[in-house]
């Protein structure tokens, strides 16, 4: 896959500013959703606002070099109880001390503050294995605005499902998202979690409104096949046209597709009902349990990390530690050997390693003597293995 090479299946833009505006190419292969009677634009305007002494609060302030200069996309001027929003659309004022605002708060990482997102482009899914279709929608977020991930926590638990571990470790989707900077202009995606359980029994147009009205987003990106409210009953369309309703832009994404599809036993099936093919969580997790580490990196961008904690060496020489499985952080591949592995703590590169997964421990071993691996554990440690 080409770097941003995503396709935009269809963008609603709304820009009426008379404000100055700095031009940006957004996606030369647009392909409407609705019928052909309905036009989209193919390319979007950001506008620069004019400095003012006035202006004396920043946030989500970033700087990219455009043509030579320096370009502010968002700058957000606080008077009272209302913020000034300079964005694509102009600028417009919206309340920030409303109690009942406060009372049905949905994002989990900002406590009081649901500004953090204000005016962004927010990029819909369920970002549990920041897999290259993931990074799709993230890198068409960053030519629209300031792109961020939203993504659900509790569901498992709201939903009753079946509790297991995450593709990637909690602690380490920062270093992930950062590795995705050069795709997204250069700019870190910023990811924020919605709880759940105060949003799953809203109807896809309540669902719009809160992204509308109490978040405040200029825009969403969403995959082709994206299902949202309760019981999933809007699709890709629906949010497109909710969105055109309360005046947010919208863009979807086609799905990327897996292009290796490894056969198993000679055989290549689809994963699940919904498996049309194209890259996903279920399917990283399917060659996680392959043990086909070649396969996961592919559909990941990136090698797989496992992340533990040091605080539980069962075992351990210079050269080799043994690690209880109850230390890990994420999931790992099927029990076995594999070779040609590195080994992080804590981010620092110590070597290349071969390690055994067995029911119970997994054992690490350093490929040569050069380090010593007792020198570089400590309980406050994290290792990091990867595959």
């Amino acid at each position: 896959m080409e770097k941003g090479g995503g396709v935009v299946l269809h963008a609603n833009l709304r820009i009426n500013s008379s404000i100055p505006r700095r031009w940006t190419p957004f996606s030369r292969s647009l392909v409407p959703l609705l019928p052909s009677g309905c036009c989209a634009r193919r390319t979007i305007c950001r506008t620069i606002p004019r400095a003012s002494p006035l202006i004396d609060h920043f946030r989500l302030c970033t700087f990219q070099k455009d043509r030579g200069q320096k370009v502010a996309n968002k700058v957000f001027h606080k008077s009272r109880s209302a913020v000034c929003i300079y964005i694509s659309c102009g600028s417009r004022e919206a309340s920030t001390s409303s109690d009942e605002m406060r009372k049905n708060e949905v994002l989990v990482d900002c406590g009081t503050d649901q500004e953090c997102v204000l005016g962004g482009i927010v990029a819909l899914g369920k970002f549990d294995a920041l897999h290259i279709g993931h990074r799709e929608l993230a890198i068409q977020a960053s030519k629209a605005g300031t792109p961020f991930l939203l993504s659900f926590v509790r569901m498992a638990e709201v939903l009753g499902w079946e509790s297991r571990p995450p593709i990637v470790a909690k602690c380490d989707r920062k270093r992930v998202l950062s590795s995705w900077a050069p795709y997204c202009g250069n700019v870190i995606p910023l990811e924020y979690e919605v709880d759940f359980s105060k949003v799953r029994h809203l109807t896809p147009r309540q669902f719009v409104e809160r992204l509308s009205k109490e978040l405040r987003v200029s825009g969403v990106v969403a995959g082709e096949n994206y299902r949202f409210g309760y019981r999933a009953a809007g699709d890709a369309s629906e949010l497109m046209r909710l969105c055109e309703e309360y005046g947010l832009d919208a863009y979807i994404v086609r799905s990327v597709m897996d292009k290796s599809q490894p056969s198993y036993n000679g055989a290549s099936k689809a994963i699940n009902s919904n498996d049309r093919g194209q890259v996903s969580s279920t399917r990283v997790r399917h060659a996680l349990a392959q043990r086909d580490m070649e396969y996961v990196a592919k559909l990941l961008g990136r090698k797989h990390r496992l992340v533990l904690t040091a605080d539980k060496a069962a075992f351990c020489t210079p050269n080799r530690v043994s690690i209880q499985k109850s230390c890990m952080l994420n999931q790992p591949p099927e029990d076995g050997i594999f070779d040609s592995c590195s080994l992080l703590v804590n981010d620092e590169y110590i070597g290349p390693c071969r390690v055994t997964i067995d029911t119970e421990l997994i054992n690490i071993e350093l490929d040569d003597g050069s380090s010593c691996l007792q020198n570089h554990l400590q309980n406050d440690h994290l290792l990091g293995i990867e595959f």
